[in-house]
């Protein structure tokens, strides 16, 4: 095993006996294409893996809920797997274990802060799925997917709850309790062009906001809405929370 890449296999826990796929796994096609290989060599980069990957993870993640919640209903099952599975929860796990760091990058993808893109990584956590399962089977997948993935729902997102959608959720309650739709902005963008942090702003009506940040316009945005969601479920509906 090369040393550099020891401490992402002790983070993910598993040692690599093909060394091959997990180096595969790590580099992106921008590379590739900067080293084109033989007409007859297999691809060099990591996109059948991520296609392979995105196969397995839902394939895991449905045993996994299915095994939790047998009496759930189909509907209910395939929310929570594609809450479960979106790039927002994989960018994550890429973060949590420094994916970003072990990627192996063209130089254009490199200088436009490819470590930190968000859909960049998610596609590299499917391609170290496809390798794990590749180099250990479904079992040294189905670790990983119950590690980095199921344990953060069992701490606190499932308990039979629906899968998150604040904004919705947000916008279904304005209506209710008849108050104007919520308008959301983008009011601050801080930080180097590949680690972005981004500050939204949802406001309904003049006297209704919140405020919170996130590595995406969109994550931010769910986190405004789920702040002023709780601020409104926790006020009687004839005396709504106001925030300047």
């Amino acid at each position: 095993m090369s040393p550099d890449l020891e401490p992402l296999c002790r983070r993910i826990g598993y040692a690599f006996r093909d060394q091959s796929l997990l180096i595969r796994a790590l580099t992106h096609s921008s590379w590739a294409t900067e080293h084109p290989a033989g007409a007859d060599s297999a691809p060099q980069h990591n996109q059948m893996l991520e296609f392979l990957g995105d196969a397995i993870l839902g394939f895991l993640v449905s045993i996994a809920l299915v095994q939790r919640f047998p009496h759930s209903s189909e509907g209910w099952l395939t929310k929570w797997r594609a809450s479960l599975v979106r790039a927002e929860r994989l960018y994550d796990v890429a973060v949590e274990i420094d994916l970003g760091s072990y990627l192996v990058l063209g130089k254009g993808e490199e200088s436009s802060g490819g470590r930190g893109k968000k859909a960049l990584l998610a596609d590299a956590v499917e391609a170290l799925i496809a390798a794990l399962y590749l180099d250990g089977g479904m079992e040294a997948a189905q670790r990983f997917v119950d590690t980095f993935i199921m344990q953060r729902f069992d701490a606190g997102a499932g308990a039979g709850r629906e899968p998150s959608d604040a904004k919705s959720s947000l916008q279904e309650l304005a209506f209710a309790r008849k108050l104007p739709p919520p308008r959301y902005a983008v009011v601050a963008e801080e930080g180097p062009g590949h680690a972005r942090i981004f500050t939204v702003e949802v406001r309904i009506g003049k006297d209704l906001s919140a405020r919170a940040e996130g590595p995406s316009k969109k994550s931010a945005s769910q986190a405004a809405a789920q702040l002023l969601l709780d601020q409104l479920r926790a006020s009687p509906n004839d005396s709504a929370p106001r925030q300047g």
